[in-house]
């Protein structure tokens, strides 16, 4: 089974996380057979490591990580991979994908070009 991590930098505003939230609640009801949670870098639980063992506990073999970010920073460029190679040196036995961060979609960019233009 496949299990999927949105994951955002985290913010000490509980609002910010609102918009993931919505994203895993799209996921869960377009998909109901695969399981979601979000995940911060930093000022925020539960960290990738917590969600990932998470999604274990849930029956995922594969755990596909989705950067929430608009760009890729030193977070989603440096940080996260490591923290993906951390997650798959401890467990071997699942497969961990590290997708770009949302940002750099095709799709989402035009998305918000259309969005700018309304």
């Amino acid at each position: 089974m496949k299990g999927v991590v949105l994951f955002g930098h985290g913010s000490r505003d509980p609002l910010w996380r609102l918009p993931m939230e919505q994203v895993a609640t799209r996921v869960r009801t377009q998909h109901p057979g695969v399981p979601v949670r979000c995940a911060f870098l930093e000022l925020e639980q539960p960290d990738l490591g917590t969600a990932a063992a998470d999604l274990v506990l849930a029956g995922a073999r594969e755990i596909v990580i989705v950067p929430m970010f608009l760009g890729a920073g030193r977070h989603a460029r440096e940080d996260l991979p490591e923290l993906v190679r951390q997650l798959q040196a401890l467990r071997p036995d699942i497969r961990f994908t590290l997708q770009k961060p949302v940002g750099e979609d095709g799709r989402v960019l035009d998305l918000l070009a259309k969005i700018a233009l309304e």
